[in-house]
């Protein structure tokens, strides 16, 4: 499947008023190669088995592959990962026909908070709350894959 998605910085926590849920993240990496990543997420009580593939020249689109699997094979999983976890909370947010699914990040990442909006299609238009800020879609700093290695707090 390929995954169309535009992320930005996110310039306020107003979003907390529009959130519908939220929920804390962890996820660590098998792979974080920029060619493809395979990420291991632990999202609530349920585990995720994820291949991502490399992005296009935009950094808006690329194959995406994902697995629900045991909790407690994530774990296990868990811990062959790479060094360096991301751990976060995120809130959707519905705008229009649209989820906005915003990420405040902690630990190494602590300050960080990104918003990310899946598409249909490149140039598929959107409406854009005021509390998103700056677009930073394709910029590989802010992949999470690349997040573990080069934390935000060490900017």
């Amino acid at each position: 499947m390929i995954e169309i998605e535009r992320k930005f910085l996110v310039t306020s926590e107003n979003f907390k008023n529009e959130a519908q849920k939220s929920i804390r993240i962890v996820q660590g990496y098998l792979n974080s190669s920029p060619e493809r990543a395979v990420r291991v997420r632990i999202k609530g009580d349920k585990g995720f088995l994820t291949i991502k593939g490399k992005s296009n020249e935009s950094g808006t689109s690329r194959f995406e592959w994902e697995k629900e699997i045991d909790i407690l094979e994530a774990k296990q999983l868990m811990k062959l990962c790479e060094k360096g976890i991301i751990d976060k909370v995120r809130y959707e947010v519905n705008i229009g026909n649209h989820i906005f699914e915003v990420d405040i990040f902690s630990g190494d990442n602590k300050g960080l908070i990104l918003a990310e909006i899946e598409l249909r299609d490149e140039n598929e238009t959107f409406l854009k709350p005021n509390w998103l800020g700056k677009e930073v879609t394709g910029n590989n700093q802010y992949y999470n894959s690349q997040l573990i290695n080069n934390p935000y707090t060490t900017w």
